[in-house]
């Protein structure tokens, strides 16, 4: 028969006041602060001077602390702690609970929702690309090899300009068929009706596209005389998978010329500034930019650069405790050390050890096996192939 463990309750607890004025005050600065998404147990520790485990316990709501705890929490975020916040717990036996997930654990897949309470953020790169977007004329890079968040990433910042109220338009180039990368014109006149339609805007190509000029001005031309004239807002117009590009030279280097051209035009000073200051523009690719491009006329020496990196051990802390799983330092290091640490293998580690599929025991002893064959037949490292984390 299960024989629960218990143990000795000291110290104080927040009450259910104290816990809400603090939740409260924390939304406050998270919406101010960072953009509106919410503070890693990493960020939090920062602020407050804590240690995560000591922010856990007081988050875990029956666990004590000590009062100067509670107050320095408090004070990083401009509280006072009174008398109604917390309580003495009467010293008693208390059974203790097994850890938990409030919410239930998400199969990684893609994208991470905006609401999702897996999305783990890595300072300074939300908080900067967030500030970048509200510039007049930003140009965001985002770099990263695949399934390292990218599109997660530009996700949040497009619904950062959302709450702005800015207009927002994702160009996926993947959905391209190939007969548009045929030339210069049908690519750009099929970019320019894309971004038409998700601005539910009329096609009105015949009315700007005149030959004499070439594909550039008129591509210009339209966007500054009709798409950026007709909206009352700035735009955010992001562009993800532009490695498509990468393989059809002669369009890459007129088209990423173009892109610098806009962003320059913002900055002239002059009658069009304003318009094309009202355009905020997101490029994302998993790859080396490897086409030759004049310097001059390249977008990837300007605006704001992101690399994404790895996570680091505190942040594979904080979502293994997410999934309810409280690993060992040791065992976090192991999970970095066997899948380099990739945000998406390691949620999918996570999520499969919290869905039983698999032990931790039997992930080391897969990766270490895998490992060692990979080295033996002196191929490519690739992460362990158990069926439950290969995709």
């Amino acid at each position: 028969m299960y024989q629960p463990k218990y143990r000795r309750r000291r110290g104080v607890i927040l009450t259910p006041q104290g816990s809400s004025k603090l939740q409260k005050a924390k939304s406050e600065a998270e919406f101010k602060e960072n953009c509106g998404y919410r503070y890693t147990l990493e960020k939090l520790s920062d602020r407050t001077g804590l240690a995560v485990d000591t922010l856990l316990r007081v988050n875990n709501g029956s666990t004590t602390v000590d009062k100067q705890t509670l107050k320095r929490y408090f004070r990083a975020f401009n509280l006072i702690l009174e008398p109604s916040d917390y309580s003495w717990p009467e010293t008693q036996i208390k059974e203790v609970e097994p850890d938990r997930v409030d919410v239930k654990p998400e199969l990684p897949g893609g994208q991470v929702p905006l609401d999702s309470a897996f999305y783990v953020e890595r300072p300074p790169i939300e908080s900067r690309t967030c500030e970048a977007i509200l510039q007049p004329g930003a140009l965001i890079r985002i770099k990263a090899p695949q399934l390292m968040g990218k599109t997660s990433l530009m996700a949040r910042i497009l619904e950062r300009g959302r709450k702005e109220g800015y207009q927002t338009v994702v160009l996926n180039l993947k959905l391209a068929d190939e007969k548009v990368f045929t030339n210069l014109n049908r690519f750009l006149q099929w970019f320019c009706a894309c971004v038409s339609r998700s601005l539910k805007l009329p096609n009105k190509l015949a009315d700007y596209w005149d030959e004499m000029f070439g594909s550039n001005y008129n591509t210009t031309d339209y966007f500054e005389n009709y798409l950026l004239a007709q909206i009352d807002s700035p735009l955010v117009l992001a562009l993800d998978d532009v490695d498509r590009l990468f393989t059809h030279h002669e369009i890459a280097s007129d088209f990423f010329g173009l892109l610098r051209a806009w962003y320059e035009k913002g900055k002239y000073g002059d009658r069009s500034s304003n318009i094309w200051q009202k355009l905020r523009l997101v490029v994302v690719h998993s790859t080396e930019v490897y086409i030759p491009l004049n310097i001059n006329q390249s977008p990837f020496n300007l605006g704001l650069s992101v690399e994404i990196p790895d996570f680091t051990s505190a942040q594979v802390q904080d979502l293994a405790l997410r999934h309810g799983l409280n690993l060992p330092i040791q065992d976090v290091e192991k999970l970095i050390h066997f899948v380099g640490g990739n945000p998406h293998l390691i949620r999918l580690a996570l999520y499969h050890i919290w869905a039983q599929d698999i032990s931790q025991e039997q992930m080391w002893q897969i990766a270490q096996v895998w490992k060692i064959v990979t080295k033996l037949y002196i191929i490519p490292y690739i992460p362990p192939l158990h069926p439950n984390l290969i995709r």
